[in-house]
Formats: structure tokens, sequence, C-alpha cells
């Protein structure tokens, strides 16, 4: 997805099932590659962590890591 200059990352609480928007936004930044995530294409995110993840793979890392 491309950013517009006024996109904003939202700030969330990451549950096992979902998550809460705190702070609106229309994305969030992976805590491993940087990369933006629209909210509605985030799939996968570490409730202990509190972090998000770009995809399936960056996810398994950092639970590894």
């Amino acid at each position: 997805m491309l950013m517009s200059k006024s996109s904003r990352a939202a700030r969330l609480h990451y549950m096992a099932n979902g998550f809460r928007v705190l702070t609106a936004g229309d994305h969030v930044v992976c805590a491993v590659s940087g990369e933006h995530i629209a909210l509605d294409e985030l799939r996968y995110w570490s409730v202990e962590r509190q972090e998000p993840y770009a995809s399936a793979e960056i996810a398994g890392k950092a639970m590894r890591g």
C-alpha cells in the first residue's frame, strides 16, 4: 500500500485475537523491518512484546531471536 504524506502511524494494544486502537492512524511500523503496514493488512503481532510484524516469516524470526 502506498502511504500518502498525510499518513499517520496508529498506536495499538495487541491482544490474542485482535488489537485495540489507542491512537488513530492508518498504519503501524513493523518492529523488525520498519515497513509500514496498513491496519487492514495487519495479520502478525506479538502480544507479549506488543509489536507488529510485516509477515509471518518476520514474526517467526522475531519470536526465535
